[in-house]
């Protein structure tokens, strides 16, 4: 594989990991529009104690992960206390303090940023990827996942039924924070490098389109909005500067087409083995041959 190859595979399983911590967030009705906060945090924990003379993965990751779930449990209370597009704003209003923050901290290297001495190879990111999915994938399975399920389709009802509701939601802030933590440490470590223009609000606003446009019925939508917003881009480079224009259009199109996402929980359903086990022998033989 060449070098520009692993590079997009690199920034491909970084977004993945950090698409699934917004994710979990919106898989409850919370839009969070302050990861790019979150992947700071923990990029710059992993970068000071990798400093610090911490071994590389096994400490820095772990504890970078730690710090961001914590930033997301304090950050959870007031930030849920808003409502609709103010609670919106106010996670905005956390990755806009945070990059302020970093900026202006010289001990951590203010606009010029931080060198990370430790590296971390294509296939831990790979690895951190592949667990950081199947990880989400089980939760939705269990009864957490139905329950931040329910609060996304009505909070007052599945606080009737007996369900946590703000529990919940401060649950999957700290979840979230934990994945954009280590998505962030993994970015510090591959990249040898940190600095806070990076984490700005283009990466936050990305990082909600990834989930939206992949859809937040399923947890097959975030593979599908990473794939989309990583890979198109690169493949639209042979159009020049006409491929902002056109990868804007893609957007445009694909919210009008499918604006409840790539991947519904319907066509999840359809498309799974159980289903065709399940289905009529003539349907499923229809349905394999596209009938």
């Amino acid at each position: 594989m060449s070098g520009y190859a692993q590079g997009i595979v690199a920034i491909f399983c970084i977004n993945l990991i950090f698409a699934y911590a917004i994710f979990i967030t919106a898989a409850s009705g919370q839009l969070n529009l302050g990861g790019a906060g979150f992947q700071a945090i923990g990029a710059y924990s992993a970068a000071v104690l990798s400093n610090a003379g911490w071994t590389a993965g096994w400490a820095t990751v772990p504890a970078a992960m730690a710090v961001t779930a914590l930033a997301g449990f304090l950050i959870a209370f007031p930030v849920l206390r808003a409502r609709g597009v103010y609670m919106v704003l106010a996670t905005f209003a956390f990755a806009e303090v945070v990059s302020g923050v970093l900026l202006r901290t010289k001990s951590l290297g203010g606009a010029i940023g931080m060198v990370v001495p430790d590296y971390l190879a294509l296939p831990a990111l790979a690895g951190s990827a592949a667990a950081a999915m199947l990880f989400v994938f089980f939760l939705m399975t269990t009864r957490f996942g139905l329950a931040i399920r329910a609060i996304h389709d009505d909070e007052t009802v599945a606080g009737v039924m007996g369900v946590g509701v703000r529990s919940m939601q401060v649950a999957v802030f700290t979840l979230g924070g934990a994945l954009a933590g280590l998505s962030g440490a993994l970015y510090a470590h591959h990249f040898s490098f940190v600095e806070a223009q990076y984490f700005n609000s283009q990466l936050s606003i990305f990082v909600l389109l990834f989930v939206l446009i992949g859809g937040t019925q399923t947890a097959w939508g975030p593979l599908a909005g990473t794939l989309f917003f990583t890979l198109l881009p690169e493949l639209l480079r042979v159009g020049g500067s006409w491929r902002f224009v056109v990868f804007g259009a893609a957007i445009v199109v694909m919210m009008i087409v499918r604006p409840q996402g790539m991947i519904t929980r319907a066509l999840a359903d359809r498309l799974s083995p159980r289903h065709w086990r399940k289905a009529p022998p003539a349907i499923a033989a229809r349905g394999r041959h596209g009938g």
